[in-house]
């Protein structure tokens, strides 16, 4: 009996692990905006093809951030959707795009980026371990606090505004992208 009970467990365990790795294999890379995100392919080069972050891409080409966001990283980056940017009083988006507002544009667009590959699960990890917060230093230079609210990892900016993680951990080969629903502010 022990002995059918180990060949049965050892049966159990070659089905598991063969289905575990099927799995892996059929998953597909995660899309934003209808469009595959290759983890092959950096930042930019997944951003160009999202029709959910065109106003994003197009700020990223004026503040000049093409070849940083291009190179090797890693960095997290929390991506406001087209949607996102439409939130934000009506002109605020035609002024920023201009050159004479480009440390502006800067200073917000690094505010969404934080130095190193931080998945949701780090990301939650070190929301429990802060009690409930964690505070993220971005590139800016400033800070943006991450919680949970009902099972969805929200951010603060420095301002008050909040953003939610709507998709998470769409992995590149220079660090992730997590799409959010609102811009964020720095002070």
């Amino acid at each position: 009996m022990i002995r059918n009970a180990k060949i049965f467990v050892a049966a159990l365990a070659a089905i598991t692990l063969t289905l575990s790795a099927a799995s892996v294999l059929a998953q597909k890379d995660p899309e934003v905006g209808g469009a595959a995100m290759f983890p092959s392919k950096n930042i930019i080069e997944n951003a160009v093809n999202s029709p959910d972050h065109t106003t994003l891409v197009a700020a990223v080409k004026a503040a000049g951030l093409v070849d940083t966001l291009s190179g090797p990283g890693p960095f997290t980056v929390f991506a406001p959707t087209n949607e996102a940017f439409a939130k934000l009083p009506a002109g605020t988006v035609d002024t920023l795009l201009k050159p004479e507002n480009k440390d502006q544009l800067v200073k917000i667009l690094t505010y969404h980026v934080v130095a190193g590959r931080v998945s949701s699960k780090e990301l939650i990890k070190m929301i429990k371990k802060g009690g409930g917060k964690a505070e993220l230093k971005t590139v800016s230079g400033g800070t943006i606090t991450a919680s949970l609210n009902m099972g969805k990892v929200m951010l603060t900016d420095e301002k008050g505004g909040m953003a939610t993680v709507t998709i998470a951990d769409v992995f590149q080969s220079n660090g992730v992208i997590h799409v959010i629903d609102a811009v964020l502010l720095p002070n």
